[in-house]
């Protein structure tokens, strides 16, 4: 009786499935459903929480093979990823990352290659997981999204892109297209860092930094909390202009700030992130 019990829960409810042949059919498929359809390429995400009855959508509409969704353009400051590039592609651009590696690098780190090879950067942002890696990663270097619906286009900053944990700013009849990446020069310096107790799992604390003094961006975020990334306003200012030591206590005091009903076993864990992005970026191990 338990075993069956268990296997009808791991089954997802009924549901339908579209095939877009384009991006506005998609759009439009997902305006006549009532708020009850969801837009899938990977799936690395949304099946499991469908599996475990977190997610019941009537519809599913798949936009994983639309051609616009797959593109990587370059332009003379960004470069445009479509929405259902996979982190695989990402990680496999190291030549052709114009970004001095940092997007390679994000997504080498993401769970196995297996889920790599179909997840995607789009669904990634849209399933709104605080410890997923391209929120924290795409805040920090001011990614902006391209966003289509109903209504016509608009853009959002990767940043406030999540609402609340698995929340996110799109409306019912929106998708997420492409997301607009910022190069970065030859000057540039950026870390990474996140504390995972085994590899795949999900980040209990990321901190991403990127300081592009060519180009004028100087951010520092910190992800893997129980909301949308914290962007560290004054570590940001002190990145180029002070010596490690005190950038360190800029931002640990800033931290310490922002972060006060966070339990004392977390924020420590949250503080040494934070310390090795700074001394990463500063050329310190």
């Amino acid at each position: 009786m338990q075993l069956q019990l268990r296997e009808k829960i791991m089954r997802p409810s009924k549901f339908d499935y579209e095939r877009a042949d384009s991006l506005s059919s998609a759009v439009e498929m997902l305006s006549v459903s009532e708020g009850m359809a969801k837009p899938m390429a990977g799936g690395q995400s949304l099946v499991p929480m469908m599996n475990l009855r977190l997610a019941r959508p009537n519809n599913l509409v798949s936009i994983r093979r639309l051609p616009e969704l797959q593109d990587i353009q370059e332009a003379k400051k960004t470069i445009r990823i479509g929405a259902a590039v996979t982190h695989a592609v990402l990680e496999d651009q190291n030549s052709a990352d114009v970004t001095g590696r940092y997007l390679s690098y994000v997504a080498k780190g993401i769970a196995y290659r297996a889920v790599r090879n179909r997840g995607t950067i789009g669904g990634s942002l849209c399933h709104a997981d605080p410890a997923a890696d391209w929120l924290t990663s795409l805040s920090a270097i001011g990614a902006v999204c391209n966003i289509q619906g109903a209504k016509g286009k608009r853009q959002v900053p990767v940043e406030e892109l999540m609402i609340a944990p698995f929340v996110n700013a799109l409306e019912r009849n929106e998708i997420l297209a492409s997301i607009e990446v910022p190069k970065l020069s030859a000057t540039a310096r950026w870390a990474y860092v996140k504390f995972c107790q085994k590899t795949g799992e999900f980040a209990k604390s990321i901190c991403a930094v990127v300081f592009d003094p060519s180009t004028g961006v100087s951010r520092a975020f910190l992800g893997g909390m129980d909301g949308p990334p914290l962007f560290l306003n004054e570590t940001s200012n002190q990145l180029g202009s002070a010596d490690p030591e005190t950038m360190l206590k800029v931002a640990k005091k800033e931290i310490r700030s922002k972060l006060r009903e966070v339990e004392a076993d977390r924020l420590a864990i949250h503080l040494t992130m934070v310390e090795r992005a700074i001394r990463r970026i500063e050329g310190y191990k």
